[in-house]
């Protein structure tokens, strides 16, 4: 989790806003990442400057309730397990339709996008499975929740400065993509390499 070393940093943009909103309900606030997540996924989907601008302005708001929540609760006394638990399932759904989003547009084969979620999703899937089996949950690797936003951000950016119609490929025969599906394959790439090392340290974890 490369972002990992600046969360302090997050926290001078996240506190301030977290102590005066400790009267909220931090689920209320989980579930206002989620309809941010969605209308990015809508964005992605619908494609051109408009909507792509608009996206990437719903990923922002995704990334930043989505820290916020957790801050609020912890704050205000009101972490809990059923928390906790609602917050990680809803990520589970805005990484699903944000990355659906463009798995989904003109700016992303089907297949390129498909390779990319199912690494999301065992990625998350071998963190939970190592808190299971009583090790903890399981947050290292290559590309954690954090990296994805922001590389979804990064790629979406260039996107937009470079080809919102979904014109311009980059590469080579027969390697020809999108800037955005550049990222998705990245994200295929080190979503399953970070799945498969979680799953490896889990497997260590037994002997040790």
């Amino acid at each position: 989790m490369v972002l990992d070393r600046y969360r302090a940093a997050a926290d001078h943009l996240l506190v301030p806003v977290a102590m005066r909103l400790r009267h909220v309900n931090p689920n209320a606030v989980s579930w206002a990442a989620l309809l941010a997540a969605v209308g990015a996924g809508v964005g992605f989907f619908l494609g051109g400057a408009a909507f792509l601008s608009l996206a990437l302005l719903l990923l922002l708001a995704n990334a930043y309730l989505d820290a916020l929540d957790g801050k609020i609760a912890k704050l205000a006394g009101k972490a809990s397990a059923r928390g906790d638990f609602l917050d990680h399932v809803l990520d589970r759904y805005a990484d699903v339709v944000m990355l659906g989003g463009v798995a989904f547009s003109m700016y992303c084969r089907l297949g390129v996008g498909t390779l990319a979620l199912l690494g999301v999703l065992l990625t998350s899937y071998m963190g939970t499975q190592a808190q299971a089996v009583g090790q903890g949950r399981r947050y290292a690797g290559m590309l954690g929740r954090a990296d994805r936003l922001v590389l979804l951000f990064a790629g979406g950016l260039v996107q937009l400065l470079v080809s919102p119609a979904g014109t311009v490929a980059w590469g080579v025969e027969p390697l020809l993509f999108e800037p955005l599906e550049w990222t998705i394959i990245v994200f295929a790439v080190l979503g399953h390499a970070t799945a498969v090392q979680r799953a490896v340290a889990t497997w260590r974890g037994f002997s040790a």
